[in-house]
């Protein structure tokens, strides 16, 4: 399991772990639990450039649709095929075989730290 202390978040419930250029992105486990059983996610191809901001998936539950956001601007390398196989990785392992995308970023935004998150969902 992942050092959730050692991620950086998003206020769109986005986790990013940093190492060198590359972002690897995924749900938070608060964002999987509101989402409910997710049962489809929609990921962007290796080689999509993204922009910070923008909407670049989606996440279907039982539920809801929730949107992805790309939480970086760059180029996407890798989409993790076992989730697109199984979503359900999303909500039992939403900090390690459930991440979603990895992203080749030109520049890190500012970002929340682990405390800074969970003020938020705290709120």
């Amino acid at each position: 399991m992942t050092d959730q202390t050692s991620l950086q978040y998003t206020a769109e419930h986005e986790w990013i772990l940093v190492d060198g250029d590359t972002a690897t992105v995924g749900i938070t486990a608060y964002a999987a639990d509101k989402l409910g059983d997710v049962v489809y996610v929609d990921l962007p191809a290796a080689g999509s450039v993204v922009a910070s901001g923008k909407v670049v998936g989606e996440i279907e539950s039982t539920k809801s649709v929730g949107e992805l956001f790309a939480p970086v601007d760059g180029t996407i390398v890798e989409s993790n095929a076992d989730v697109d196989a199984d979503p359900s990785l999303v909500n039992s392992d939403p900090f390690g075989a459930g991440w979603l995308i990895k992203v080749k970023f030109t520049a890190l935004p500012t970002l929340l730290s682990f405390d800074e998150y969970s003020a938020l969902i705290a709120e």
